[in-house]
């Protein structure tokens, strides 16, 4: 009794912070298959919120500082980048072993313009990342 007493009030005092929900991305491109141009998407996993509150709020700023920010924030985040050539059918990005421990999930694409903010693609479960001449468009699959 004592324990389910402890237990109830350990979950009421304690709040658990919500795990993403995605399972898998894949992403295509729907940009002229001929040009020569390959787009870099980068997929953050942020795992606590004083790391989430560094994330820079626009491409330019992560893009600027991502090899700082990965190295200085270490085990806080994980980064899956991949490279989708023009007109490419798809790609299917391999996630971190520990994806759904993730308290948001960013993602950035160099093919946006500079001051484009980050998609959140925390609650989405099926992502997919479609890159057309105007940016990228990501969709719940």
């Amino acid at each position: 009794m004592l324990r389910k007493a402890l237990t109830v009030l350990l979950l009421i005092l304690v709040p658990a912070q919500a795990a993403a929900a995605v399972e898998s991305i894949l992403i295509r491109s729907r940009l002229d298959p001929n040009a020569i141009e390959i787009t870099g998407i980068d997929v953050l996993f942020v795992y606590d919120g004083a790391t989430a509150s560094r994330i820079p709020a626009i491409k330019s700023a992560w893009y600027a500082n991502r090899r700082s920010l990965t190295r200085e924030l270490g085990e806080a985040l994980d980064l899956v980048s991949t490279f989708v050539p023009q007109g490419f059918d798809s790609a299917r990005p391999t996630l971190p072993e520990r994806a759904a421990e993730a308290i948001r999930v960013l993602v950035f694409a160099e093919h946006e313009a500079s001051e484009t903010a980050p998609v959140d693609i925390t609650e989405m479960s099926r992502v997919l990342i479609e890159i057309d001449p105007f940016g990228i468009r990501v969709y719940a699959e």
